[in-house]
């Protein structure tokens, strides 16, 4: 730093900002890496960009793209329910419930998603009819299990009941997030504990559990290209993989399937931001809670308030 007269005989000092040349070669190397990728997708014919425009908007495309959203939106449904059952059991003071939720996580966070998969496109081997009536007992009602689990149905539930394991886990970090505090003064109101949970837990936990289920949201849209293992074969990897294999262009398809991918898990992740900034109202800094503002105070003898008058 250097120093000059200044008006005064006060001494001014003339500050030298602190130089970062990294920082400078950093960005050169970023701006190279970047240059030569866009050169590499502008000049290099193999990746048939006229392909990918063809097929981007292909009817089979756009039909397996609402199939996969239909196979994430039932999954994350079905998961979110069973998830949040599985929590509660995890809290409650009956051992047979904690134990009962306890083996279903470690069933299905300890096998493969592909296997489970695998096990509901032969669940009709297994039990060739769904038979309900008394154990060792008469049979009231069977029906063939082909009729009613098919290749949707089974994917669902697969995806399904794998999800529901790792969200119970979220749901639970959730829960005891919230301090005890809560619990003891809903009961000293005398509310039910189920109540207490569904009105006075949840909603505080949501703000840590929203993030997470976000991601297991977008997670469980790539999974879906793992149903043909059921075989379900109308999702957007298995089209895009046979158009690839009629056409002999796997890349191009690739490409087709990646940017819609990348559309939908763009649309997803602007949705969770709008919730964790809804749930986090108060909290976060992402957005402040809306506070009632303070009437200005008078200077009006007339209105001055009569409390705490002494004279």
């Amino acid at each position: 730093m250097q120093s000059s007269g200044g008006a005064g005989g006060v001494e001014l000092i003339k500050a030298v900002p602190v130089r970062h040349p990294g920082r400078w070669v950093g960005a050169a190397f970023i701006l190279l890496f970047v240059a030569l990728a866009i050169q590499s997708l502008v000049t290099n014919k193999n990746f048939r960009w006229d392909t990918v425009g063809k097929y981007l908007f292909d009817v089979l495309v756009l039909q397996s793209i609402g199939w996969t959203l239909l196979l994430t939106v039932s999954s994350m449904v079905l998961a979110i329910a069973l998830a949040i059952c599985l929590a509660f059991m995890r809290q409650s003071d009956n051992p047979l419930f904690r134990y009962v939720a306890w083996f279903w996580v470690w069933f299905f966070r300890g096998t493969p998603v592909y296997t489970q998969l695998v096990f509901w496109g032969l669940v009709a081997v297994l039990f060739p009819k769904i038979i309900i009536g008394v154990p060792f007992g008469p049979e009231w009602f069977s029906v063939n299990t082909e009729t009613v689990i098919t290749a949707l149905v089974g994917a669902i539930v697969g995806l399904g009941l794998n999800e529901s394991a790792y969200l119970a886990e979220i749901f639970r970090a959730g829960l005891k997030s919230v301090d005890n505090g809560q619990m003891e003064a809903a009961e000293a109101l005398g509310m039910r504990r189920s109540k207490i949970m569904w009105r006075i837990i949840l909603p505080q936990a949501m703000r840590v559990i929203v993030p997470p289920t976000g991601n297991e949201t977008i997670g469980m849209l790539k999974t879906t290209s793992l149903v043909l293992a059921i075989p379900f074969t109308l999702d957007l990897t298995f089209v895009t993989n046979t158009i690839a294999n009629r056409t002999y262009l796997p890349i191009p398809l690739l490409i087709v399937a990646a940017i819609w991918y990348l559309v939908i898990t763009s649309v997803l992740m602007v949705g969770q931001y709008y919730i964790e900034r809804h749930f986090g109202k108060g909290v976060d800094n992402v957005m402040k809670a809306p506070v009632k503002e303070k009437p200005p105070a008078t200077t009006d003898p007339i209105l001055k308030p009569r409390g705490n008058n002494l004279a």
